[in-house]
């Protein structure tokens, strides 16, 4: 019964050649990749989402308001 794979031939097996290792750097630093961009905020884009739909909200009743029909 051959035993598990050690950490280091798990690693050996994942690491690129040199060869693929440029190319994959090459594409990192090319195009939309070379932008440097700051971290993702999931809840900014929420809290900004909520505060947009509160403000069309607010914009529909004002206007319901002034025509008359609210």
């Amino acid at each position: 019964m051959p035993g598990p794979e050690s950490p280091t031939d798990i690693d050996r097996a994942k690491k690129l050649s040199d060869a693929d290792q440029a190319k994959v750097d090459g594409f990192l630093e090319r195009g939309v990749n070379s932008v440097e961009r700051k971290p993702f905020r999931p809840l900014r884009l929420i809290f900004l989402l909520m505060a947009v739909v509160a403000g069309f909200s607010l914009l529909s009743q004002g206007i319901a308001q002034w025509a008359g029909i609210y």
